[in-house]
């Protein structure tokens, strides 16, 4: 990584420079970036490139992850959907935008909260909990029972396992039992299923323990060859908590408490335009997983996505801007979905000229990315709507100015611009990586430590406060500040409607390229999904 937040700036200005003598940005270098002293920020508007890019700074977007941070805090040490930490993540956001002069509307969706489960180790040894998850298409109850391993493989390599997968498996199990089940070659629910016939009262799935990437906490979904959701509790467990569950004479407890129906909300800010007809949205998700704060995912995007609002809140555009903080992000991306669902139903949709999504943007042993609408580095597996790939033109070409190396992200759909994509509204946004490991190749352009994922505490207690890139949080913050204005004034580029020019003399240079670093064997890369609903199979 780069070694200080401040060499973001550093390198911007010799950008400027670099680039102003070849006729690419007309606008002064080094004190045009200077924030302005005193109030300035707050008394002015921030009508140009110039202006806005001051203003925007990564102190300000700190602010609000530290908000974001002691909410969790004080609510269990997460901020998940259906929780009070999400409750009053979305009273601080209001509040923000509401004082910066916004419109802010609050759009409710449907949402079943799933509480999180227990997984408790009672013998043998002192009694021990357990950090696990639920399985999509669990059954519920509050099971405690000898624990029995099925067919698992304990000692290396681990690599096949086929425990579960086999109904002779499970010959002899003892009914009543909590059945052990260990990740490898034939699909969870089929495991399940497997331990729910040989008469289970329970199942606890744990990492297969072969590598570094199957060895932490297991979820995913019960369906696929499987249709039908389960009647006994399907937990998961990593590899080491695994293991000792499985010595001799274990006895565990498992509770899957039922769902209950607790409706949500997206925040849904929006600046009138000349052009209301014409509207520019961005967005973020708000919730967090169950499992810790999620302060980089996605408290980076959430929050600098806030003091963007607050840096243009004086601005009169010419399109409207709408910015959404998501609810119900991690739980499959209900609040978008729902979201576009109704703008669709309205006949509205169509209003909306273009949609950027911002998640997880501050990954501490980051690489920058930029959705890869053109396919230049990954096959999209979705179609890409018509103007998406001005949009990726529009970050690579910040990216070029700031003297950043970039990369592609899989335009892959799964993320919360899935539903706007799927109704033919074009997109992009940015990255900064998840649980992918990172190359050599990588570390040596961006720096980091190579063999260590993106971000090392991606879905886990650990995604605190300090979790975060400062660095790679300026730039990325300034960067979605850049397409924000650009957008406000016209979206030409993208959907053909004619808007103003950017007051200024600024202009982007053409993209460098990409470094061609992702989508290659062996790593380097992942989709802006983060694996909403992890394996399938396997």
């Amino acid at each position: 990584m780069y070694p200080s937040a401040t060499l973001s700036r550093r390198a911007r200005t010799a950008a400027i420079a670099t680039a102003a003598v070849a006729g690419l940005v007309l606008v002064p270098t080094g004190a045009a970036l200077a924030a302005p002293s005193g109030a300035g920020c707050d008394d002015r508007t921030n009508n140009t490139y110039e202006k806005l890019l001051e203003c925007v700074r990564v102190d300000g977007v700190l602010e609000h992850q530290q908000a974001l941070q002691a909410i969790a805090d004080a609510n269990g040490g997460n901020r998940a959907a259906g929780t009070s930490g999400y409750t009053e993540s979305v009273d601080y956001v209001v509040e923000t935008l509401e004082a910066a002069g916004w419109n802010v509307e609050l759009d409710e969706f449907d949402f079943t909260y799933v509480p999180p489960p227990v997984l408790e180790q009672l013998t043998p040894g002192p009694a021990a909990t357990y950090e696990s998850a639920v399985f999509t298409g669990t059954g519920y109850g509050d099971v405690t029972g000898n624990v029995v391993p099925v067919d698992i493989v304990l000692a290396p390599p681990r690599d096949p396992v086929t425990s579960g997968c086999e109904d002779s498996d499970f010959v002899g199990f003892p009914a009543g039992s909590i059945a052990l089940i260990q990740r490898g070659t034939c699909e969870f629910g089929v495991k399940a299923i497997n331990a729910q016939e040989a008469g289970a009262a329970a199942v606890i799935m744990f990492n297969q323990g072969n590598t570094d990437l199957r060895s932490g906490l297991l979820t995913g979904t019960l369906f696929g060859v499987n249709q039908t959701p389960l009647s006994i509790p399907v937990v998961g467990a990593s590899f080491a908590d695994g293991a000792l569950l499985a010595q001799a004479g274990s006895t565990a407890h498992v509770v899957v408490s039922s769902p209950e129906s607790r409706p949500q909300v997206n925040v849904i800010a929006e600046l009138p335009g000349s052009n209301d007809g014409n509207v520019v949205m961005a967005g973020a998700h708000l919730d967090s997983v169950q499992a810790g704060p999620g302060i980089n995912d996605n408290g980076s995007g959430s929050s600098a996505l806030l003091e963007i609002a607050q840096q243009i809140s004086k601005l009169k555009p010419e399109n409207t801007l709408r910015f959404a903080w998501w609810g119900a992000e991690e739980s499959g991306l209900l609040g978008s979905r729902a979201y576009v669902a109704d703008q669709v139903a309205a006949g509205t949709l169509g209003e909306v000229a273009l949609y950027l999504n911002f998640d997880m943007v501050a990954s501490p042993n980051y690489i920058f990315m930029v959705y890869d609408g053109d396919e230049s580095g990954w096959p999209a597996p979705v179609v890409v709507p018509e103007g998406s790939v001005q949009i990726e033109d529009l970050f690579e070409s910040y990216y070029t100015w700031a003297g950043v190396p970039y990369d592609d992200a899989e335009f892959s759909g799964r993320s919360d611009y899935q539903a706007f994509i799927q109704n033919g509204v074009p997109a992009g946004g940015l990255f900064t990586g998840a649980e992918v490991v990172k190359t050599e190749q990588q570390a040596s352009i961006w720096g980091g430590t190579a063999g260590a994922q993106y971000d090392p505490c991606y879905h886990l207690v650990c995604d605190t406060i300090d979790n975060l890139a400062l660095d790679a949080l300026d730039v990325n913050s300034d960067a979605i500040a850049t397409a924000v204005l650009t957008y406000a004034y016209s979206t030409e580029t993208v959907n053909g409607v004619v808007g103003t020019k950017v007051p200024g003399k600024f202009m982007l240079p053409a993209p460098a390229g990409p470094e061609g670093t992702v989508n290659l064997p062996g790593g380097g890369g992942l989709s802006p999904d983060h694996g909403h609903e992890h394996d399938e199979i396997d």
